[in-house]
Order: C-alpha cells, then sequence, then structure tokens
C-alpha cells in the first residue's frame, strides 16, 4: 500500500440504483427525431417527453406519482405544425413549460390543475398553448428559462440566432448572433452570462444584455455535437465534445481565459454525444452517454474533475433528465435522480446514493443549496 493515496470525499461511494421496470414510466412514444436534444425534461412534478405523433409535432407530460403502464390514448400538448424538439420547465412554476419546434415557433403552456393521465372520457382531450412566441425565421432547437430571473426564455434557432424573450410582454428585445447552429446553450446561476457550444467549433460567453460575446475561444476541435454545462454559482463552465480522431473530451472552462484549464482530457472512444448536468449542492457533475448505458460523475475539486465512478447499464439512452436538488428523496440520502429513455419506449428512473446506515438526516451530504 505504500504510496497509495485515496482521496477523501463524502460522495466517493455515491452509486446509481436501477428501478424495477413496473416502477418505470412504459408504453411511452418518444420522438425519433434526429435532432441532438434531451428528449426529455423533469421537475419534482413531472415530466415532459418528445412524443412521436401524425398530424403536427406534440409532447407528452407525465405526473411523477403516475408509474407502470400507460393508457395507450393519453392527452398530448399540440399546437406545433411540426416536430417538438425541446421542452423545459419554469424554475419557479412546476405546472409552466415551454417548447420549441422545427416550425420555428416557441409556445408556453400551463399543465391544467390536478392533471392525470387516466380519463374516462371517450375523446382524451389535448392541452392547447397559453401563449406564442414568434420571431425565429428556422427551426427552434433549444429553449431555458434563466433560472433567477422569472419569465425569462431563451431560445436556440437553425436561424443562427439564440432570442431573449420576456414571456410575459411575448417580445424579444434581445439577440445573439452566431455564425453557425448552437449546438447548446447554459445560462450561470445568476442569469446574467450565457455560455454556448456551436458547430463553427467555438465557445462564446455572452454578456446578454450587451448582445455581444465577452469570451470566445476555439472549443472542442471534433466534428460532432459539443456541450457545455454552467457550473453553478461557480465562474466556470464546463464542456463536452470530440478530438479530431473522434475520441470524447472533457474541458474545464473560466470565461476570459482562451485556453481550458489543464487543457482537453480525453474520456474514451465511444462515438455518442456527452451530455453533461452539473449539481450545485454536491459540486459534482454527471456525464451521460447518448446512445450508451454509462453514467459517469466526477466531483469538483481544486479547478479539477475528480472521477468518482460510473453507473453502468446495458440499456442504452436516447434522452436523460436530471430532478431539480428540490425533488430528491433526502430520507434515503438520495443526492441526486436521472430519467433515461430506455429503447425509446419507457424511461426509468435512476437514484444516486450515499450508503449510510444511519437514519437520521445526513447534514453533511446536503450542504444548502
Amino acid at each position: 500500500m505504500a504510496g497509495r493515496f485515496v482521496r477523501a470525499s463524502k460522495y466517493r461511494h455515491v452509486f446509481g440504483k436501477s428501478t424495477r421496470k413496473d416502477s418505470c414510466y412504459d408504453n411511452i412514444h418518444i420522438s425519433r427525431n434526429a435532432w441532438d436534444t434531451n428528449l426529455i425534461k423533469v421537475n419534482p412534478e413531472y415530466l415532459s417527453v418528445n412524443w412521436d405523433s401524425s398530424g403536427g409535432g406534440a409532447f407528452a407530460v407525465i405526473p411523477l406519482n403516475e408509474r407502470g403502464k400507460l393508457p395507450d390514448q393519453i392527452p398530448l400538448f399540440r399546437g406545433h405544425t411540426a416536430a417538438v424538439l425541446d421542452t423545459d420547465w419554469h424554475p419557479f412554476n412546476d405546472r409552466l413549460i415551454a417548447s420549441a419546434s422545427e416550425d420555428g415557433k416557441v409556445f408556453l403552456w400551463e399543465v391544467p390543475e390536478d392533471f392525470t393521465l387516466y380519463t374516462d372520457a371517450e375523446e382524451v382531450p389535448n392541452v392547447a398553448p397559453v401563449s406564442k412566441l414568434a420571431g425565429h425565421s428556422r427551426k427552434v432547437g433549444q429553449v431555458l428559462f434563466n433560472p433567477s430571473a422569472e419569465n425569462i426564455l431563451a431560445s436556440a434557432s437553425g436561424d443562427y440566432t439564440i432570442k431573449i424573450w420576456d414571456v410575459t410582454t411575448g417580445q424579444s428585445p434581445l439577440a445573439l448572433p452566431h455564425g453557425d447552429i448552437v449546438q447548446s446553450l447554459t445560462w450561470n446561476a445568476a442569469g446574467s452570462m450565457l455560455a454556448t457550444t456551436s458547430r463553427d467549433k467555438k465557445i462564446r460567453v455572452w454578456d446578454v444584455r450587451q448582445e455581444k460575446p465577452v469570451h470566445e475561444a476555439p472549443g472542442h476541435p471534433g466534428a460532432k455535437n459539443s456541450r457545455a454545462v454552467w457550473m453553478g454559482e461557480h465562474n466556470r463552465f464546463a464542456t463536452t465534445g470530440f478530438s479530431k480522431m473522434s475520441e470524447r473530451q472533457i474541458a474545464l472552462w473560466e470565461p476570459g481565459n482562451p485556453e481550458p484549464i489543464g487543457g482537453f482530457s480525453m474520456i474514451d472512444s465511444i462515438s455518442g454525444v456527452c451530455m453533461p448536468f452539473w449539481d450545485d449542492g454536491s459540486n459534482c457533475l454527471y456525464l451521460a452517454g447518448k446512445g450508451d448505458g454509462n453514467i459517469r460523475y466526477y466531483e469538483y475539486e481544486n479547478d479539477k474533475f475528480e472521477f468518482l465512478s460510473e453507473y453502468k447499464s446495458p440499456d442504452p439512452q436516447r434522452g436523460i433528465a436530471f430532478l431539480p436538488r428540490r425533488g430528491i428523496n433526502v430520507h434515503e440520502n438520495e443526492i441526486m435522480r436521472a430519467y433515461k429513455t430506455v429503447n425509446d419506449s419507457y424511461i426509468e428512473p435512476i437514484s444516486f446514493t450515499v450508503p449510510r446506515r444511519a437514519e437520521t438526516f445526513q447534514a453533511d451530504i446536503f450542504p444548502p443549496a
């Protein structure tokens, strides 16, 4: 054992736990659209799913407590004239959701009171949007609510712009022009800066009010999609992407610094996009591979990512969503919960827990967040 040192961390033994099939969300028709998004989004009440439907685009909302095999006919959120590409839940109102579509529109919807998928009506009623935001000239690929300013929404489109909307007025006073298609966007915790990755392989950080990038740097050199996630309260963001040899990479950035801190680190040589998620409470970064069943997790410490462990599964995920921290079960020492799509037909919750024998509240693994 001489010279061997194991880094001390209260999250070192975190493990992912899959769910029995009868407690999953089954009989789901997930959109087969090839556009690269996460397909599902979750909040403590509901799960939204880009749905595979005819006659224009639609998405479904599933109450988290309605597990098991879903009815064959369920109420869909219909209104778009082309496929729904992305959705995002409002951070302060669990019943409000925005959707982006191939038809170039952004719609806002409200989940009805006492919403359920089980209805006795012969005709299953669909839900209509409460407001429509038009302004993009091409398809809208991503929508993302501002985490701190209420009712501010960013949408990224194939017209190479990101528009910032005030959803109460329906106006879009700000636009952030890019040179190519935006592949991902992420707000900082204060909601004043936006980091983006684009098909032109540049990483940009925008001061949104100035409508100009305060930082632009060459990103991952590979041709495949790159993703970015802001690391909460830290003045840092992480990106995932590919090298020229198509190896998956991860990088840690400080806005204003043209090089990633510690360079680009290789993860492996699997071909699927890495979807990054940040948990501010535990300072952990989760990387879920698209098209493989692995979820790796790292702890951020001393300006680097320390690998903790990996959840492995034979079932590949095409879409994944992570629950906001206010929805986790602290009684079971759960520090994170993911929902992953399996075979485009069911959604499986995966619970990440810290093994502890004590039955009282473990304050050290749940710092004030």
